[in-house]
């Protein structure tokens, strides 16, 4: 009986995988111009509400990670793309989350260089200062209480020198610039898991079929 018999020359599924690549490759890069764009449009927003001078500023971190997956959502809307990967999503959020901390060091640095030396506050803001030294000093002590006589007291020289330069222009500044550096660090962490978080959400609204 005669058979029919097919023969395949391999170039369809040479096309399919050629598609996938390109699909993937595409969906692993970024078009920074867009992109740019999406993160400015939610770094500013971000960048307000995570400064000092916004009563929301302790949460700022929660904020720069939900701008930073925004920023994603909407880059993906413009450029009509069905997805991106975690990865290009994190490089999204970075660059949001750097935009973001610049604006919110700014914004506080500035509204603390008006405090201090426009409104002349400077001596409360000394004295909330020394508060804050004299309290943790107190801590200190509590915890050190319980310590052999000699150690107390190397303890308690080491802490009044610490004391004496927190307390002085120059600690106050080194430790004020310390903390910036600390949440400048921890908003772009947070804002690079923000990005790769949105883009995992788009993946996912994807495969759903939404």
């Amino acid at each position: 009986m005669p058979q029919l018999t097919y023969e395949s020359d391999g170039t369809a599924g040479t096309e399919d995988l050629e598609l996938l690549s390109e699909g993937l490759l595409d969906a692993g890069t970024v078009a920074w111009k867009p992109a740019l764009r999406a993160a400015m449009l939610l770094a500013v927003p971000a960048g307000l509400l995570a400064s000092d001078v916004s009563p929301l500023g302790m949460t700022g971190m929660l904020w720069v990670a939900l701008g930073a997956a925004l920023a994603v959502v909407v880059y993906v809307r413009r450029q009509r793309a069905p997805w991106i990967t975690m990865g290009a999503g994190a490089r999204i959020g970075l660059v949001t989350g750097l935009m973001a901390a610049w604006l919110a060091f700014s914004v506080s640095g500035g509204a603390l260089f008006v405090q201090r030396y426009v409104l002349h506050h400077a001596s409360q803001i000394d004295a909330d200062w020394k508060s804050r030294v004299e309290m943790s000093e107190q801590a200190a002590q509590q915890w050190t209480s319980g310590l052999m006589s000699a150690s107390a007291s190397q303890a308690r020289t080491a802490r009044e020198q610490q004391q004496a330069w927190m307390l002085s222009p120059w600690g106050h500044a080194g430790v004020e610039a310390l903390g910036f550096a600390i949440n400048a660090l921890l908003l772009l962490f947070f804002a690079a898991g923000g990005g790769a978080l949105g883009a995992r959400w788009l993946a996912r609204m994807r495969r759903s079929g939404l």
